[in-house]
């Protein structure tokens, strides 16, 4: 599904030149124009010219194997998230792109999103919200029936997991988790994971695919109010902390602790996460500074991932090894 999407912009911007796209189920679909540029195999593909970069749109089981093939022809490579099924396989996917000297990132869009851009940059940046306590995330929504590899910890929450440390500005420290099996598959359909970073900043992930409706919502939570992002309008809203007078009544201000203020939705500038991260890739490729998620960052996202599962598998608080 989402090489589809990475197809339409790769084959529209005028910048870039589409080399084509291999599927060994062919174009389903119809999101390659030219028939001739679908191919049934990566070696089909590279047969007809080197590209500067490819994108890695497989099953996660298949990560790895795409990405030797790619690198063994000096292909930079955007693996979508997770970066691999396993840390183990994840840090062997590094080695190869490290050893054959290539570009590699992760494609985790969200964080090219809007919204998500901004609330980082009023929090990190002008210290907006002052001392921050919190860091939650909720992706809630129907099944996508797509989905056969993997439960909702590596496929959905991954998107969380990777959030929570980047907008948190710290790597996870220790996580507990509980999950749900409803829908009869052998994968997890929920997952509420709590935890805390290596700033002590708390934060707190809620994902299913039970949902009969569609909910993206990141907020962080600090001492001068709540800055709310919803990633599907791309909407940022700050929920200032109120101020009741109390007359000098120190004790009783107190007492009173926090009340509803002003709130504030902000005008952004809208544009397509996915072409975001695209540009930044290849930005990175023709050597330009660029912001993208790295291989060592997908690394880590997955390695709590494993640590989410293994705290709801066992019912105890999974503290991570520091990040390197």
């Amino acid at each position: 599904m989402i090489g589809r999407h990475h197809a339409r912009i790769l084959q529209t911007h005028p910048d870039l030149a589409f080399a084509g796209a291999a599927d060994p189920g062919g174009d389903r679909f119809g999101a390659v124009r030219d028939p001739a540029q679908v191919f049934a195999t990566v070696a089909e593909l590279l047969d007809r010219g080197r590209p500067d970069f490819a994108v890695v749109a497989v099953p996660t089981e298949e990560h790895l194997a795409a990405v030797r093939e790619l690198a063994a022809a000096g292909v930079h490579v955007l693996v979508e998230k997770p970066l691999a099924a396993t840390a183990d396989e994840a840090r062997e996917l590094i080695a190869v792109v490290r050893e054959a000297g290539l570009h590699g990132a992760v494609g985790h869009v969200e964080r090219c999103n809007p919204a998500l851009l901004e609330l980082r940059r009023r929090v990190q940046e002008e210290g907006q919200l002052g001392d921050v306590f919190l860091v939650a995330t909720e992706r809630v929504g129907p099944f996508p029936d797509r989905i056969r590899d993997v439960g909702v910890v590596k496929d959905l929450a991954t998107h969380d997991l990777d959030l929570v440390r980047w907008l948190g500005g710290a790597p996870v420290e220790r996580v507990a988790a509980q999950t749900q099996h409803r829908m009869g598959r052998e994968h997890e359909d929920l997952v509420l994971a709590t935890g805390r970073l290596e700033n002590e900043r708390a934060f707190n992930c809620v994902v299913d695919w039970l949902s009969p409706t569609k909910v993206r919502r990141t907020r962080i939570l600090g001492e001068r109010g709540m800055l709310v992002a919803d990633t599907l309008t791309a909407d940022l809203t700050f929920y200032a902390n109120g101020h009741v007078p109390t007359a000098g009544w120190e004790a009783a201000q107190a007492q009173r602790g926090v009340s509803e203020g002003d709130m504030t939705r902000y005008a952004l500038e809208r544009r397509e996460p996915l072409l975001v991260e695209l540009e930044a890739f290849a930005a990175l490729v023709r050597g330009e500074d660029a912001m993208v998620v790295t291989l060592e960052e997908g690394l880590e996202t997955v390695a709590v991932a494993e640590a989410v599962l293994r705290s709801a598998q066992t019912g105890e608080t999974v503290v991570l090894e520091p990040a390197a």
